[in-house]
């Protein structure tokens, strides 16, 4: 670690570029490469590009989203030889659902001709040619694509200095279903204004002689490539200045989300979102192709949808088009954009899977409720992506749950109590406990729901103690505004603090009762506090199964995520992969949550590695409120015996030039507690020593002595001393002064 470059500051820099002290980001950039994974997973070293990516990996916005990579003004971006579109087309005449535009009987397909069923002519090829002016203000430039109803023409404003228009026409004029969309279009378009969505100038009518009147949305021209374009596209690497990140994909889901919630805030539906309706131009992004906009409640449009981006075809058919269905449509771009970047590490990708399974649940109560929801968690999935990939702490409350200041070390920062020696039957000292804690301590230090603030009852709970649920129990039948979800939630919260399980149950029961059978199955608050019941019966297996279910629900919050480690490392035992990578994603994320890191160093210690243990303690930040229990597990794991495993001399070191540092608690009790540690340094180093000696590595001092057997005894005599002067009864006292007695060094008379 480097000192921080802040005046004042006495810090040092964090791996992750931030002062442990005051907090400030370290001006200089990072250039080491990211952390590499876990032990037992196999990665290439690092070279030279994997540098320059940890680097040069983009700023973030003010919005918290990555600066997208400039896409140029493509030059040649019309259509020389504009054919007859492949698949048909329906008819529309009079509602007629004919497909035109196939071959019928073995004939090829024709561009125009009259519809097999009820005799209509039509065409389905442009309507406008090169140089032609429409409504004597539009001069044609040419064809730039086709959409699901009609074709789309580049062309030049001739009142504006040749400013570029899109024109956006029908395939085919006599279809009456695409003639009321258009005129939908119009109306309900032309005043919406979003950074994130084409805008709509006017509608133009336009008659050609020897044509029928045809009208044309006027739209803004966005000169740069469609997502699926620019995915596609062989220099799509050049651009991203290697191949795209989730984190791009993640940055086009919230912009895309953003502009979604601004139409169904105004009761429109998009419909028919997918990479190609999607503008990259610069470095920005524009909602393009409005064509399939509905209003909100329509049942009696036909629906304009693309097949393997929408829901399934009976589900519309059964309930129509609602914003989950919108949503279902933004996972399957983001899925579809995703199979083009590059691997990312960690937990990222697999949160980013659980936002889209979520999206694209068969089940739509099990969908996303709004585009704002969506795009939250996928602004958080962006920072843990960010903090595992470049090692950037990207710090941000949860907006689920209240904050929770417990540690769950497991008793490894905690300096041993006198009974760590009054209650072991032999004179060796115990090996290091490196055991997840207790599945109820755990229960009860969970950080608990942010109450739903739609609930009528989420500001009046706020009143009550914590700690008097009976109080609000009696209130229940009598106090209408109660009668809510959220408080049979806090109930059950309240009881099981009190340890009334049977109490708990029952309220989380009235919960359900109060969402309903069906919407109670998809309540993530439901499973949580389910699973919380679960653990404080040590019922660890059904908790953990609970907690997955909130993580697919929130995949971007991180209490579901420790949760989740804390499960996985109580039931995988020594093989702790699954447990790290939860405690990463939360830890790399934001320093402050040091049961994260505890976690990670229980997974670090359980394959014995002391060194990574030791590192990941060394980051809890001076402004924690557990940074000198991190300091205290340091010097435990330094000088402790790991498995059955002694110390090492340079351990013995290392525990020695900290145990002076610490700040422990003040006061006499400081004195109690630092001789409690000293003592436990100095009996680990006397019955650890090696039959040969500890050797010229020794770190001779005060603390140890020069490393013979004779001195490590005299000071651990002293040390049980020490400790027995510290006895509250007599059996204590006793215990310690024999332990004295019995390590004094052998004399002779």
């Amino acid at each position: 670690m480097t000192s921080c470059v802040r005046p004042g500051c006495a810090g040092r820099i964090m791996r992750t570029g931030y002062c442990d002290t005051c907090g400030h980001r370290h001006a200089e950039p990072r250039t080491e490469p990211p952390a590499g994974p876990p032990a037992g997973t196999a990665e290439e070293p690092p070279g030279p590009a994997a540098v320059h990516a940890v680097a040069g990996v983009g700023e973030l916005d003010q919005h918290g989203l990555v600066v997208l990579p400039e896409v140029p003004v493509p030059d040649d971006v019309l259509v020389e030889d504009p054919r007859l579109l492949t698949g048909g087309r329906r008819c529309g005449a009079d509602g007629c659902s004919m497909t035109i535009g196939v071959g019928y009987g073995g004939q090829p397909a024709r561009a125009t001709g009259r519809c097999p069923r009820c005799g209509t002519p039509y065409s389905l090829m442009p309507q406008l040619v090169t140089g032609e002016v429409v409504a004597d203000h539009y001069k044609v430039l040419g064809c730039l694509a086709h959409g699901g109803l009609g074709w789309i023409h580049l062309a030049e404003d001739t009142r504006a200095d040749g400013h570029r228009v899109v024109l956006k026409g029908q395939i085919n004029v006599n279809d009456a279903l695409a003639r009321r969309t258009a005129v939908e279009e119009r109306r309900s378009l032309t005043d919406l204004h979003h950074p994130d969505i084409v805008r709509i100038i006017t509608y133009a009518e336009h008659r050609a002689p020897g044509r029928a009147a045809a009208g044309y949305l006027v739209m803004d021209y966005i000169g740069g490539r469609s997502l699926q374009q620019l995915f596609d596209a062989d220099d799509v690497e050049r651009i991203f200045h290697g191949r795209p990140r989730l984190d791009h994909v993640l940055t086009y889901g919230c912009k895309i989300l953003g502009a979604l919630q601004y139409m169904h805030e105004r009761g429109l539906l998009y419909c028919d979102m997918k990479p190609s309706n999607v503008i990259h131009f610069g470095r920005a992004v524009k909602v393009i192709d409005l064509g399939a906009v509905r209003a909100a409640g329509d049942r009696t449009s036909a629906y304009v949808y693309t097949p393997g981006f929408a829901p399934p075809k009976d589900e519309i058919e059964q309930r129509g088009w609602h914003v989950d269905s919108d949503l279902y449509t933004v996972g399957m771009t983001l899925q579809a954009l995703a199979r083009g970047t590059e691997p990312a590490r960690g937990l990222a990708p697999d949160s980013f899977r659980r936002i889209v399974a979520r999206a694209t649940h068969a089940e739509p109560r099990a969908r996303f409720r709004s585009a704002a929801e969506m795009s939250r968690q996928l602004w958080e999935v962006l920072r843990e992506f960010r903090s595992l990939q470049f090692g950037e702490q990207l710090p941000e409350a949860s907006t689920r749950f209240r904050p929770s200041g417990a540690r769950l070390d497991a008793g490894l920062g905690a300096i041993p109590a006198l009974d760590h020696w009054t209650g072991r039957l032999g004179g060796r000292p115990p090996g290091l406990d490196v055991s997840p804690p207790a599945a109820a301590e755990v229960a009860g230090a969970l950080p608990e729901p942010v109450p739903d603030p739609d609930d009528g009852a989420a500001l009046l709970l706020d009143s009550f103690p914590p700690d008097a649920p009976d109080r609000v129990a009696r209130q229940w039948p009598r106090e209408s505004r109660l009668g809510t979800p959220e408080t049979a939630l806090w109930l059950c919260r309240a009881y099981l603090r009190k340890g009334e399980r049977q109490a708990a149950q029952s309220w989380l029961a009235e919960a359900e009762t109060q969402l309903g059978e069906r919407a109670a199955a998809h309540d993530w608050r439901i499973a949580w506090h389910r699973g919380v019941l679960h653990l404080s019966k040590g019922e660890v297996d059904l908790a953990g199964a609970r907690f997955d279910a909130v993580h697919q629900a929130l995949p971007g919050e991180y209490v579901p995520k420790l949760a989740l480690g804390y499960c996985a490392e109580h039931t995988d035992g020594t093989r702790p992969g699954r447990a790290m990578r939860y405690y990463e994603a939360v830890w790399r994320r934001d320093s402050a949550h040091t049961a994260a890191a505890f976690g990670l160093a229980r997974g670090h210690l359980a394959r014995g590695d002391r060194d990574a243990a030791v590192h990941v303690l060394d980051e809890v930040p001076a402004t924690s409120r557990h940074h000198d229990a991190a300091r205290v597990a340091a010097v435990r794991i330094r000088a402790g015996v790991l498995h059955g495993g002694p110390p090492t001399p340079a351990g013995l070191r290392d525990a020695a030039r900290r145990l002076p540092e610490l700040r422990l608690d003040g006061g006499a009790a400081d004195g109690e507690s630092r001789a409690r540690l000293v003592a436990e340094v100095r009996d680990n180093a006397l019955h650890s020593r090696p039959p040969q000696g500890w050797g010229p590595d020794f770190p001779a001092g005060d603390l140890l002595g020069p490393g013979d057997e004779d001195s490590l005894r005299t000071r651990l005599e002293h040390s049980f001393r020490q400790l027995a002067a510290q006895a509250r009864t007599a059996g204590e006292h006793g215990r310690l002064l024999d332990l004295a007695h019995a390590v004094r060094p052998m004399t002779t008379f």
